[in-house]
C-alpha cells in the first residue's frame, strides 16, 4: 500500500496553521481585555468622589482628584483646625480623636505635649470654650510637594472675659488612601508645627 506523504505534509501544515492562528486571536484577546479592565479601573479610581461647593465629599460622582485637589486640601485643613482647635470641655476628646485621624505623629506627638502640659485639664476646671472664628490657609505646590500655612482665629471664653488669639501653623499634605469617614479626603497632614501665637487686642 502506498503512502501519501504529500497529503500527510499538507495536513500537518494546515493544523500548525490553524492551531498558531488560534493562539494568536487568544493572545490578542487577553491583551485587549487586561487593558480594558485597567482602563475602567483608572477611570474609577479618579472619578469615584465629588467635591460639594463646601468641600464636603460626596462618593461616586465623576471627577477627578487631581482637578479638585486645591478644594480638598483646604477642606482638609478646615476639617483638622476646626476639630483641634474648637473644643471645650463636653466635645474636646471627640474631636481631638477625629483630628488624630487627619494627620501623623507630628500632630499626635503635639497633642501628647499640650496634655502633658495640662491644656485639657484646664479646659476642664474652668469650663473654658475655645471657639475657632477664622480659618485661612495657604497651599504652596512643588510637584508632589504640598506645603501650607494656615492662620487659625479662636476665642478662649472664661466666663468673665473672652481674648482671642492668632494661631499660624504650617506642615506639608501628604495624599493617601480615602478612609470615610475618618478621612473622606485622602489627606495626611505631616511637619505640622505651631509656628507663633499671639494675643489679639479687641
Amino acid at each position: 500500500m502506498k503512502v501519501s506523504y504529500k497529503n500527510i505534509y499538507s495536513v500537518l501544515k494546515t493544523n500548525r496553521f490553524i492551531v498558531l492562528t488560534v493562539v494568536a486571536f487568544a493572545f490578542i484577546s487577553c491583551s485587549i481585555s487586561l487593558y480594558t479592565a485597567y482602563s475602567i479601573h483608572r477611570k474609577a479610581m479618579n472619578s469615584a468622589f465629588a467635591i460639594n461647593t463646601d468641600g464636603s465629599i460626596i462618593p461616586l460622582k465623576l471627577v477627578t482628584q487631581k482637578e479638585n485637589f486645591k478644594v480638598e486640601a483646604l477642606a482638609h485643613l478646615d476639617l483638622f483646625h476646626t476639630y483641634f482647635y474648637n473644643i471645650n470641655a463636653s466635645n474636646y476628646e471627640k474631636n481631638l480623636k477625629k483630628a488624630l485621624w487627619l494627620g501623623n505623629s507630628s500632630v499626635d506627638n503635639l497633642y501628647r505635649q499640650k496634655k502633658a502640659d495640662g491644656v485639657y485639664n484646664r479646659l476642664l476646671q474652668f469650663s473654658l470654650v475655645q471657639k475657632v472664628v477664622s480659618i485661612d490657609s495657604k497651599i504652596e505646590e512643588q510637584g508632589d510637594d504640598y506645603r501650607f500655612q494656615t492662620t487659625t482665629v479662636f476665642e478662649i471664653n472664661r466666663g468673665a472675659s473672652i481674648d482671642r488669639y492668632e494661631l499660624i501653623s504650617t506642615g506639608r499634605l501628604m495624599i493617601v488612601d480615602r478612609h470615610f469617614p475618618n478621612n473622606p479626603h485622602g489627606l495626611l497632614i505631616s511637619e505640622y508645627f505651631e509656628k507663633s501665637l499671639k494675643r489679639i487686642k479687641t
